[in-house]
């Protein structure tokens, strides 16, 4: 039975996982077409003599990209710093001092 207990609660971690990830996907895709949309509106309203690449074309991308740098460490660094079975050991160390 407990075996049973144990494989949910894996599926239940690697469900939420699966949602971080897609989570960061979708922010990395949106953040690309959206920029990409920003620049080429940009290049077609821009007069002959402007200047192209000025701070409020550069603004946008660049502190967005913090925040999506961000993101992508919120969800694949803990994995990698802290390993694999982390979460897990520190679950059983936990409950091993509640009884």
């Amino acid at each position: 039975m407990e075996n049973k207990r144990e494989q949910d609660m894996r599926y239940r971690e690697a469900e939420k996982r699966v949602k971080k990830i897609k989570g960061f996907y979708i922010h990395a895709i949106v953040y690309f077409f959206v920029n990409i949309f920003i620049i080429a509106s940009k290049a077609i309203d821009r007069d002959p003599g402007e200047i192209f690449w000025d701070w409020d074309l550069v603004s946008l991308p660049l502190i967005w990209g913090i925040g999506l740098a961000a993101h992508a460490l919120s969800v694949f660094l803990p994995t990698f710093i802290l390993g694999k079975n982390w979460e897990e050991k520190k679950i059983r160390e936990l409950m091993g001092k509640d009884k």
